[in-house]
């Protein structure tokens, strides 16, 4: 389906003066005489929730599968959007009872789940600061999170225990561990109480706050909200602290796109599966979205080797996720195409490539949709109305496999968590692949002139710079970190992303480099590494790949993980039946056919 809506899709906004070596400042076509800030009587989180409620009433809020007696995963249970609103204010109250106050921190450690929901939720009411804690950050940086906000509380769940009581004598402030499982462990508890820690059950926490009197005053829009830490490359993770008002604007933006057109909207009919980290900012203005639209939340079990069967079974109308699972599903159809061979592949191909020829008009077809793609469509339950990506540049030819595989429309969206993913998003009706669209409502951009790497806002056809982003979802500040604040907010309320990115003729961003991820050969050569990175993982027998060099050396090295479905029948016809793992069979064609694959692509 081609847009409706006439290029250009960003414009100038009114009033704002252009500066030398900067474009103008640039706005969402539909709202470009003012930045949304909120909708009428939406001014924090907890009103965006307590809208969300009033929709939903009895209907069916957050879901989780039910587990047999073997421990296999059957049908959806669902609790209603009445019943969890009780429970997020008792267990708000409950925290309360164990001494948190208003604007403390509250860490959350734990995969998405209906506790985690509920305690963030009640955060928001009470405005303690949400703080999510995640494996990959590592211990170091658990530590230094926890003792930065002096965080007195982790809702967690039991598995978690150990970890934390492990690291209590470099935990001072920690005194409570709230776990969101039925039970925890007896030697576990018993040794987090012996190292100072007193371990709580969810429900036990919800039952006192069912009979507290404790409250607090309704949280104001420029209370904290949450403080997300970033993992980063280098140094200690960065907090980026987001009020409530920040994260009302992003949320709001999106509803608002949906509701002009220019984007998916969604309601309370529409049913989302959770799996990306509540920890990171995508997923929590994903997940915002649907709480405020009154929608149903299905969570997936805790193990991503099962999401597709969690998929199959909730049958879900939006889909959002991140390039990597895209890469994979888009390996493993086209693997399966190659394998069966013969009239399967022919036919898969055809179709394939009739969609493509037409898919600036449209992403169906009466016949292919039914006769070679309907199979693959039911891998993501077979009524997703749209797809999300974010967090990462995905391929445009996996863009059109989507788009094609799934007759789905699919739109890619462009954020930080220090604009709480307030970026850009691509237009509703827009099929072009290698664009990521057009500002939020809440943010303006501008592009700014990096002379070194001869970035220019005055470049023909197209001006290009690193991208800018000012607006109300940005963020307040690094906690306590005045100097990584001032690298990255300048004094006119700018955030510098450190990506580099271009307007095209319909006024849409694409980003085409990055600020630092840069260097230099010694033969004078640049090389932008995730690029080569890109390449080497739409290979079918690859499923991660790392590229390292320095300026002291003329080339390149790189990590190469094969891909274990893929990579190991393929090794074993090469190697005729040899020990796959030694053999200089494998190797020798591995690397000439990657050496081959990155010289094409």
């Amino acid at each position: 389906m081609p847009s409706k809506f006439s290029p250009p899709y960003t414009v100038p906004a009114p009033g704002i003066q252009k500066k030398d070596g900067e474009t103008a400042v640039m706005r969402h076509f539909k709202f470009a005489d003012k930045l949304i800030d909120h909708p009428d009587n939406v001014e924090t989180l907890w009103d965006l929730y307590l809208a969300g409620n009033a929709i939903g009433g009895d209907r069916p809020f957050l879901g989780t599968r039910r587990m047999d007696e073997n421990g296999v995963a059957q049908e959806y249970e669902w609790q209603s959007h009445q019943e969890v609103r009780q429970r997020v204010e008792n267990i708000g109250k409950g925290l309360l009872e164990l001494g948190i106050s208003r604007q403390e921190s509250v860490g959350i450690y734990a995969v998405n789940k209906p506790e985690w929901t509920i305690t963030e939720q009640s955060c928001y009411r009470q405005s303690f600061i949400v703080v999510a804690l995640y494996d990959t950050l590592g211990a170091e940086a658990i530590e230094y999170i926890v003792n930065q906000t002096d965080m007195k509380v982790i809702v967690t769940t039991s598995d978690k225990v150990k970890n934390i009581t492990q690291l209590k004598d470099r935990l001072p402030t920690v005194k409570h561990i709230v776990t969101m499982d039925a039970q925890v462990d007896s030697a576990d508890k018993q040794q987090a109480e012996q190292a100072g820690l007193s371990v709580h059950l969810f429900k036990d926490v919800e039952t006192l706050g069912a009979s507290s009197q404790q409250d607090t005053p309704l949280p104001k829009s420029d209370d904290i909200a949450t403080i997300c830490y970033t993992s980063g490359t280098t140094g200690v993770p960065k907090g980026a602290v987001s009020t409530q008002a920040s994260c009302v604007a992003a949320v709001s933006a999106v509803a608002a796109v949906g509701d002009a057109g220019t984007f998916a909207p969604v309601d309370y009919t529409d049913t989302y599966i959770s799996y990306l980290p509540l920890a990171h900012v995508f997923e929590r203005v994903a997940f915002g979205l649907h709480v405020y639209r009154g929608a149903s939340i299905g969570y997936f079990q805790g193990d991503t080797t099962k999401l597709l069967d969690d998929i199959a079974e909730l049958k879900p109308t939006v889909f959002c996720s991140v390039p990597r699972l895209f890469n994979r599903i888009y390996d493993k159809v086209l693997a399966g195409v190659r394998a069966k061979g013969g009239l399967s592949a022919y036919l898969f191909n055809r179709a394939f490539q009739s969609k493509k020829s037409y898919l600036d008009r449209t992403v169906n077809h009466w016949l292919w949709d039914r006769l070679v793609f309907a199979q693959i469509r039911s891998k993501l339950g077979g009524r997703v109305r749209f797809i999300l990506s974010g967090s990462a540049p995905v391929s445009p030819d996996v863009m059109d496999f989507m788009r094609i595989c799934f007759s789905a429309n699919v739109f890619e969206g462009y954020g930080q968590t220090e604009n709480y993913c307030g970026g850009c998003l691509t237009l509703n009706g827009d099929t072009t692949s290698g664009v990521v669209g057009i500002p939020f409502p809440c943010s303006e951009i501008k592009l700014v002139d990096v002379p070194d790497m001869d970035y220019l806002s005055t470049d023909k056809p197209n001006p290009r710079g690193e991208i800018c982003i000012r607006g109300h979802s940005v963020m307040r500040e690094y906690y306590k970190v005045p100097d990584k604040t001032a690298e990255t907010l300048d004094a006119d309320g700018w955030l510098h992303t450190g990506d580099i990115g271009l307007f095209d003729e319909a006024g849409r961003l694409i980003i085409i480099d990055r600020l630092k991820n840069i260097f230099k050969l010694s033969q004078g050569e640049y090389v932008a590494p995730e690029k080569v990175e890109q390449v080497y993982c739409k290979h079918h027998l690859v499923a991660q790949a790392f590229v390292y060099g320095d300026s002291l050396q003329a080339c390149l090295v790189g990590v190469v993980v094969p891909d274990k479905d893929s990579f190991v029948p393929w090794a074993k016809e090469i190697a005729n039946g040899d020990d796959i793992y030694r053999s200089d069979a494998v190797k020798k064609e591995l690397l000439k056919q990657l050496v081959a694959f990155g010289k094409e692509n």
